[in-house]
């Protein structure tokens, strides 16, 4: 019996929230930590303090805003970055590779600005070329997980205010269409496989008010997403808010999913 606990984290400017990832990796242990938006150039990235917490660590940065890594206890294999389909390769939103022997996705989707703009069109597009990528280069039949910061919170109860935030680039009907696309392809949602229809449950609270979180006015825009042949040996997937309650925190928590193989 082999335990497989992995967990995301949007960590918005990894520099800044070091006093929370490695405490939190020391504590928990997960065998991976997808994260992403990490804000820095790989050459600025603070590696050796992974390492020195036993974690072994792959990432790509470079642009302002985006930037994605993966830390794993075991020597991670098969490591690529971006899309490769000729299209604009987006190497610091996508890491893909084999972390502690399962096949792991780590994907920063764009945002989109707003749904008219050039931006949100780019953001369909990625999603399919997301989809394109992964037929190409899986099989739905076999251990995958697609996790991350999908930017879409894909159910009425994925957000506090569904009639009042209808309509943004990460709540409508466009956005859930190319999710389900890919869920169709293969995919579970971990999270609401253990909790069904339960509201409330978010992992991203704006900073611009403060009171957000106290409040509960958030979103669940982070995912791990795992096939069903993973998904069947999934004995939990919770939302951890005490990163998003300590001091200078990220504007998102952190989701860990366990399966026992």
């Amino acid at each position: 019996m082999t335990i497989f606990r992995i967990a995301t984290y949007n960590v918005n400017s990894i520099r800044s929230r070091m006093h929370i990832i490695i405490p939190w990796l020391k504590k928990n242990r997960p065998s991976v930590l997808c994260m992403q938006e990490t804000k820095v150039k790989d050459e600025l990235f603070p590696a050796e303090e992974f390492e020195k917490a036993g974690y072994y660590v792959v990432f790509k940065g470079g642009k302002k805003g985006n930037g994605v890594a993966v830390a794993s206890l075991d020597e991670p294999g098969e490591v690529h970055f971006g899309i490769d389909d000729g299209g604009e390769p987006d190497e610091d939103r996508l890491i893909r590779g084999v972390f502690s022997g399962i096949a792991v996705i780590n994907a920063y989707v764009p945002q989109g600005f707003k749904m008219e703009s050039p931006k949100f069109s780019y953001k369909l597009d990625w999603y399919r070329r997301l989809l394109g990528s992964i037929k190409k280069k899986y099989s739905a039949g076999e251990p995958l997980i697609l996790c991350g910061d999908l930017n879409v919170a894909p159910e009425q109860i994925d957000v506090h205010n569904p009639k009042r935030l209808l309509g943004h680039v990460d709540f409508n009907p466009d956005v859930w269409r190319e999710l389900e696309r890919i869920m169709q392809w293969g995919f579970v949602d971990v999270f609401r496989k253990h909790h069904p229809g339960e509201p409330g449950q978010y992992t991203f609270f704006d900073y611009r008010a403060p009171d957000n979180v106290k409040k509960g006015l958030g979103w669940r825009v982070d995912h791990i997403l795992a096939t069903a042949a993973l998904a069947k040996h999934s004995v939990r997937c919770d939302i951890d808010m005490n990163p998003r309650l300590a001091e200078m925190p990220s504007d998102h928590t952190i989701m860990v999913a366990e399966f026992i193989l």
